[in-house]
């Protein structure tokens, strides 16, 4: 079983919606899928209450609590992603990246979120799992605006700390609407908004 994290310690990087999404896009190709809400807004799990029966059904997984980390996870599952908490302790990290086979890690393209992002990155880059090799960390520039003059600094400085940035999703309209529904940018193969999902195919082929 794949389970894949999405994390960081700083708030407000969009965390929800590339866990969301994520879940959109293993479930659209057939796959048993959960979305595990280790966040005690529970973001996660209100998306997948507005899913509609119609689409590819995810299964939801309440991990707010840490003692509820690892339950319910169901042999009969493919893929578990699960959407980590804002402002992440160590020992919380720990256990959720005990569950992890992949880290997902987004960060804004700003300086103020990436000094931040680097140390959280340095941190579970310690955590025994991460060092062996058994979890692999794949970072991403996400609400990319075209007309930012950050994003290559953000992409130069995180990659002579080793920490190269896997691909970049922009900042569009699109995920907000989606998410209102409960639905993901997956979900649909219009030509309209082929070249946002076209910006995930990084991502998508890192964690196949």
């Amino acid at each position: 079983m794949r389970k894949i994290l999405v994390v960081n310690s700083k708030g407000g990087c969009g965390k929800t919606t590339l866990a969301t999404n994520l879940a959109v896009s293993f479930a659209a190709r057939g796959a048993d899928v959960a979305l595990a809400d280790a966040d005690r807004q529970k973001s996660s799990l209100e998306w997948v209450k507005r899913r509609s029966k119609s689409m590819a059904p995810i299964k939801a997984l309440n991990w707010a609590k840490a003692e509820n980390i690892g339950e319910d996870k169901g042999r009969d599952l493919d893929v578990i992603i699960i959407d980590g908490p804002g402002g992440l302790r160590s020992e919380l990290a720990k256990s959720l990246i005990a569950e992890a086979s992949d880290i997902v890690v987004p960060v804004l393209p700003s300086v103020f979120d990436w000094d931040a992002t680097l140390k959280f990155l340095d941190g579970i880059s310690e955590v025994k799992r991460v060092r062996k090799g058994k979890a692999d960390i794949h970072v991403i520039a996400n609400r990319v605006n075209r007309r930012s003059t950050q994003l290559g600094d953000l992409e130069e400085t995180l990659s002579e700390k080793g920490y190269p940035v896997l691909c970049r999703i922009g900042d569009r309209v699109i995920y907000a609407r989606e998410a209102a529904r409960g639905s993901g940018i997956f979900d649909y193969k219009d030509t309209a908004s082929a070249d946002v999902r076209s910006q995930w195919h990084p991502l998508l082929q890192a964690l196949d």
